[in-house]
């Protein structure tokens, strides 16, 4: 996929016939674009979608190498800048319009660390449809001198439903109360939080200990019915 300064993996999936198709743009977690985020895309294109993944960490490195989480943070995801995803994001975007995408219907969704980038990312691109977060931490940013998800809370407008779980030990639940409460400070009354009682963090991740069945079933029900809420299906 062509990007600023060369070009980077992306894996994508849309219907076999039919077109052009509302696109999502998904954004991987921590572990880059692996089988679980491919398969995501793959359960999109069931349902409609030309479904994106740019792989994200291309430049800083392969994360499908690491075993160790700190290391793999460190080396490799602290140097990713939210201003490099926002353009490949705005790439990814641009690739899908020329190659079977929908125009004024793009859409994202992400996990934990691709979670915070789509709060992110409505706050940088005023056409976004509509967007649906994974427990993406709000009052966190990985790379040094970026910002927060609300730090950026005045310039989100685009419809975006947050799917948190009530027992992530690595976002505290009043940060997430904190993000709720900011939106309706400045106006916003588009964005939802859904939060699952006892449920950990990465709970839609079933290649994880951390999935559970019910609530990343009811998320995903949930993720469909807002995108077609809100014009994107």
């Amino acid at each position: 996929m062509p990007v600023e300064g060369g070009d980077i993996p992306a894996y994508h999936a849309m219907p076999e016939n039919g077109g052009p198709f509302p696109t999502v743009v998904v954004v991987q977690e921590i572990f880059g674009v692996h089988e679980h985020i491919k398969d995501v895309c793959r359960r999109l294109a069931k349902q409609g979608y030309l479904a994106v993944a740019p792989e994200l960490y291309a430049r800083q490195g392969d994360p499908s190498k690491y075993t160790d989480i700190p290391k793999l943070m460190s080396e490799i995801v602290s140097k990713v800048s939210d201003a490099q995803v926002m353009g490949d994001l705005d790439a990814a975007a641009a690739w899908a319009a020329k190659n079977g995408g929908a125009a004024g219907k793009l859409g994202i969704t992400g996990f934990c660390w691709g979670g915070r980038i789509v709060w992110m990312y409505a706050a940088h691109n005023p056409q976004l449809t509509a967007g649906v977060a994974w427990y993406g931490p709000v009052a966190r940013a990985y790379h040094a001198g970026d910002k927060t998800p609300l730090d950026v809370v005045a310039q989100i407008k685009a419809p975006i439903l947050g799917l948190y779980g009530g027992a992530d030990s690595g976002i505290p639940n009043d940060t997430v109360e904190k993000m709720r409460d900011a939106l309706k400070a400045a106006g916003n009354t588009k964005c939802e939080f859904v939060i699952y009682p006892d449920t950990p963090h990465a709970f839609h991740a079933d290649y994880r200990p951390s999935y559970r069945k019910q609530a990343a079933e009811d998320g995903w029900k949930r993720l469909l019915a807002w995108f077609k809420q809100h014009g994107l299906a």
